[in-house]
């Protein structure tokens, strides 16, 4: 087995101390370099499976047949920007729009610290130990520099991930209103398509842009911390408005008479707030993800909530509305896209925006300017 190394062809040609790369040779035998080991290769077929293109029919089918692999597949699709895959993502999801829309679907939200994925570990085990599908749909925040993300939930969310009956897929939020991928409601139609009957979806964090999230779920939950209440005020009338129960997180030892506490101040001040679902009556709960304390009772009270809100027709209208609000945010983004992409507008935009950087110009009235060049332009073609 050779173990030499060797300077690259790029390294400086002067000794360098502050220049300490090697390249080491590559290792003479077989499997991981040992003699005795025959090199095994990758059957061709492993290898033609792992690179073929899909088409619509093979997303659709290994989608339906609760296929992993695919249903990753179809999901980073959607999630794609490239315009190539636009309409090969919309085909797919028409394709399987029969087979959605039987699931129930739970908004998670709350400040940092609360114990979001926690709560949504404990919750999804225990409904995966009871024959129960479940997916999470968990948004990462996305640097406003970089633009990455971290997407560490997975690993957050250790015990769940090794139950069989769960899918867990972290996501960028990429800047979105609320923390909720661009693409997660076309996720949830896969995830729902491939079998999963318990969508859970966690959200950045919490403030009046949670309303998002209420747009595309049945159930929104607000997970709070005991003695959280004077840094919450400038959010907590907004989305407590939106919650359809709040938990008082992290019951357990010596915080369980605080948490007690803390649901009885929060059930005083839904009082005096307007439900969030008509003809269902918010209120707030204590809960332990490390003891599984009150775990059970929430999903009872989603349960309750499920089959009154059926029975009224309320269910039902929520997802109508919700699936209309999709159709004009969709509608939005597109004319967003129409008019910078425009070449009158990306030909004005740079000097215009010097002039708002220089105090020249207000931008009330460079926006108006620059809406006066697309207009313009369109009704010269």
């Amino acid at each position: 087995m050779s173990t030499k190394t060797y300077r690259p062809d790029w390294a400086p040609q002067e000794e360098d101390a502050r220049f300490a790369c090697r390249v080491m040779s590559g290792v003479d035998g077989g499997h991981d370099g040992m003699p005795e080991q025959a090199a095994t290769a990758v059957p061709a077929a492993v290898t033609a499976k792992r690179k073929r293109k899909l088409d619509v029919a093979d997303y659709v089918a290994g989608v339906l047949q609760g296929d992993r692999t695919v249903l990753s597949r179809a999901i980073t699709l959607i999630e794609s920007n490239a315009p190539s895959h636009f309409a090969q993502a919309q085909e797919v999801l028409q394709e399987l729009l029969p087979a959605t829309g039987r699931s129930l679907r739970l908004g998670i939200t709350g400040v940092p610290g609360a114990g979001k994925s926690t709560f949504i570990e404990a919750l999804g085990s225990r409904l995966c130990e009871g024959g129960h599908k479940v997916a999470v749909l968990a948004v990462d925040p996305s640097s406003t520099l970089t633009k990455g993300s971290i997407l560490g939930d997975k690993t957050r969310m250790e015990q769940l991930s090794r139950q069989p009956n769960a899918f867990i897929r972290p996501s960028p939020s990429c800047g979105t209103l609320g923390g909720v991928a661009r693409k997660s409601r076309e996720t949830m139609l896969l995830c729902e398509a491939a079998g999963f009957d318990v969508i859970l979806v966690e959200t950045v964090g919490v403030g009046q842009s949670e309303v998002t999230v209420r747009s595309m779920v049945d159930f929104f939950l607000l997970v709070v911390l005991t003695g959280a209440g004077d840094e919450l005020q400038g959010m907590k009338k907004g989305v407590m408005e939106l919650a359809d129960a709040i938990l008082v997180h992290k019951a357990d030892g010596d915080n369980r008479g605080r948490a007690g506490v803390a649901k009885g101040d929060y059930d005083r001040m839904l009082h005096y707030l307007r439900p969030a679902t008509e003809g269902w009556e918010t209120k707030a709960y204590t809960a332990s993800s490390r003891t599984g304390a009150g775990i059970g009772d929430i999903w009872s009270v989603v349960l309750d909530f499920q089959e009154k809100t059926s029975k009224s027709g309320v269910f039902s209208k929520r997802r109508q509305e919700q699936a209309l609000s999709w159709m004009y945010a969709l509608v939005e983004e597109h004319l967003r896209e129409l008019f910078f992409q425009h070449p009158k507008v990306k030909e004005q935009r740079g000097p215009m925006e010097q002039l708002v950087r220089q105090g020249t110009l207000s931008p009330t009235l460079a926006a108006r300017r620059l809406i006066e060049r697309y207009e313009t332009a369109g009704n010269d073609s």
